[in-house]
């Protein structure tokens, strides 16, 4: 049985992450929330003040889906929370922890972040696999055709240039094919574009796991949730199943698990992530 204690728990991931041959690393909405990219609360409030007091909307997320009445006033939303979350670095170096912690190490990482915080720390772009989209990202609402585009002006422009919770009319951004309004690039519905670099990072990530079908591989998730479990959790516990040299460890602040069949190969560390990370590089150290 794996002990859960965090100081074993934070040896055995030591020395897993040391004697690994390959680490894949599989990351959620809980690294980027340790990071301190928080969509409610203190961080929220500050942002969204304005938004709060006049629609009563409770945190960033819900606030995504919010109805509003103009385009103008949806792009300033939507212009502010990309910003602070895709463009501006994340209040912790909590990535840049985990990209000391793997330096040297043959890795690839899957995420169903959306905020680009691993290549905005240093991460190499073909080692990245981004599932559900980027917040940098505009794609047709149709959509009328796979392709994305940059957002990266025209929203520092909304950003800069919004008065009273609206941007400027002609900044409303649309499609170039069809005339269409943009929408995000985010995997919400059946309309989501996987273009080329979607595929291609797709692909990279496939023939990772091909070539890492044995050895001694870390299945290492960070921060995932229950919400797609197929994406990331799942998988990390089937090819740990199926490869009995791999180990699969999970550092999740309250809710660290693995399933009965793996578990003689499982380190459950449930406890902060950046705080983790510090330890982990500390222990490295000495």
């Amino acid at each position: 049985m794996p002990n859960t204690d965090y100081e074993n728990g934070l040896q055995q991931l030591r020395a897993a992450i040391d004697a690994a041959d390959a680490v894949v690393l599989g990351a959620g909405a809980g690294l980027s929330t340790a990071a301190g990219l928080t969509y409610s609360g203190e961080r929220f409030e500050r942002l969204f003040d304005d938004f709060i007091a006049k629609y009563g909307i409770r945190d960033m997320y819900s606030g995504g889906f919010f109805p509003f009445p103009l385009p103008e006033e949806q792009w300033a939303w939507w212009s502010r929370h990309i910003w602070c979350n895709r463009y501006e670095p994340a209040p912790k170096d909590t990535y840049g922890k985990l990209l000391r912690l793997l330096a040297g190490k043959d890795f690839f990482v899957i995420t169903t972040n959306v905020d680009h915080q691993f290549q905005l720390s240093g991460f190499p772009k073909e080692r990245l696999f981004y599932t559900q989209g980027d917040y940098g990202l505009w794609q047709c609402s149709e959509p009328c055709h796979d392709k994305t585009y940059d957002n990266y002006d025209t929203v520092k422009r909304m950003v800069e240039e919004q008065r009273d919770m609206r941007v400027p009319s002609e900044l409303l951004p649309y499609c170039p094919v069809c005339g269409k309004p943009m929408a995000m690039n985010l995997r919400a519905d059946d309309t989501f574009v996987e273009d080329a670099g979607w595929h291609e990072a797709a692909g990279r990530y496939q023939d990772y796991l091909d070539a890492h079908q044995s050895g001694k591989v870390l299945f290492l998730e960070l921060g995932v949730g229950a919400n797609t479990p197929i994406i990331i959790k799942y998988p990390f516990w089937r090819f740990t199943y199926a490869n009995s040299e791999a180990a699969y460890a999970c550092v999740n602040l309250g809710s660290a698990y693995a399933p009965a069949e793996i578990r003689e190969r499982s380190i459950l560390i449930d406890a902060d992530i950046d705080r983790v990370l510090d330890d982990l590089l500390a222990a490295g150290e000495r």
